[in-house]
């Protein structure tokens, strides 16, 4: 079965460091994660932020005033997925750090994660959506060759 088609826009902010976290977010990278995720075509713009936008975004839009890993800003699911996925950068990086894992491997997990938001997924209504969110989440990774980020 072929993948969805993925309309890419990959943006990143005046960030500290911004060469580790383009190296860790190689185009293809992005692209495959998100296509593996999308159940439908999509257009989806992916922003790399500093914390500083990452909390005005958070604060103005969530009503949450701290830099958060992934924002997601769904528009549209039919006919097709239309979303902004925003993550931030330092977020990121410390949670992979945290997590022993790579930074590539962090980012993999938010892209889907945030993917899976823009097509109606929610892991805050219930535990039962939580546990289903993840899995999918787990199920997805592992087909991209990523271990289970919740493991």
């Amino acid at each position: 079965m072929a993948l969805p088609s993925l309309s890419l826009s990959l943006q990143f902010s005046d960030l500290q460091d911004a060469a580790t976290h383009r190296a860790a977010l190689p185009r293809h990278s992005v692209v495959r994660c998100i296509r593996h995720a999308l159940d439908a075509d999509a257009e989806i713009t992916v922003r790399i932020v500093d914390a500083e936008e990452g909390q005005a975004l958070n604060r103005d839009y969530r009503g949450r005033d701290y830099a958060t890993n992934v924002l997601t800003f769904d528009y549209a699911t039919e006919p097709v997925v239309t979303a902004d996925l925003v993550l931030c950068a330092p977020v990121v990086a410390r949670e992979a750090a945290e997590l022993k894992k790579t930074l590539a491997q962090h980012y993999a997990h938010l892209l889907v994660h945030g993917t899976l938001h823009a097509q109606g997924w929610d892991h805050e209504t219930s535990e039962e959506d939580a546990e289903e969110m993840e899995a999918r989440e787990i199920q997805i990774l592992a087909g991209l060759g990523q271990p289970n980020p919740y493991a």
